[in-house]
């Protein structure tokens, strides 16, 4: 029964096991309800308007609109909207995304039931629930000079493996401008050529194989 000190919460997943297990194992806990579920972040924006859940469960890897994105539109349209990222991805630019967009809170899958519950209650009253080794790797994402977006999806196709000429076409500007690009990412990145540049992205979460 919904009392009214009870938890609104909405769950985010594309995956409908992941899903199910999080509904069946919160609907356990006595000052939480269930009050909405989506399978991709445009889902998320159409339930979180109707149903202005107090806290948000929010994968970042979907189809069709992705966490992050998802995020950044509910937070500019609620500013008070209490989201917690819960992924099974904890490289340092997924929780710095994440995080950045607007989510309160940063949790991966493999945690512990109680863990997940005590950062619902933590995120409820305010407050923001990120674990030592997520922040800890914010820290260092935060320390890292900033690349622009252009630079980012530059670093996300060599991280690919692409020529400059591969690059050049993908983002239809020349080759001169890819090399100049590739110069500051190198510098900003403190490495010393584009192969150690990739592994830094794979690293990151920036690309993926």
């Amino acid at each position: 029964m919904n009392q009214p000190s009870s938890i609104r919460v909405l769950v985010v997943d594309d995956h409908p096991v992941v899903r199910q297990g999080l509904i069946g194992m919160l609907e356990k806990a006595p000052d939480i309800v269930i009050v909405g579920q989506g399978r991709n972040g445009q889902e998320a924006i159409a339930v979180f308007q109707q149903q202005q859940p107090d806290v948000t469960l929010m994968d970042l890897r979907m189809p069709e609109m992705g966490g992050v994105q998802a995020i950044t539109v509910i937070c500019n349209q609620f500013p008070n909207a209490r989201i917690i990222v819960l992924t099974t991805y904890d490289t340092d630019e997924e929780i710095y995304r994440g995080l950045r967009a607007g989510a309160k809170g940063y949790l991966l899958k493999d945690s512990e039931p109680e863990e997940l519950l005590t950062a619902i209650r933590t995120v409820t009253r305010g407050q923001q629930y990120i674990p030592p080794n997520v922040a800890a790797k914010l820290v260092q994402r935060m320390t890292a000079p900033e690349l622009s977006d252009r630079e980012l999806e530059v670093l996300q196709l060599v991280g690919q493996g692409m020529s400059n000429q591969e690059i050049s076409t993908a983002l239809n500007i020349s080759e001169s401008t890819v090399k100049t690009h590739i110069n500051r990412i190198l510098s900003k990145l403190d490495v010393k050529d584009r192969t150690q540049a990739a592994i830094i992205a794979l690293k990151r979460g920036i690309a993926s194989l």
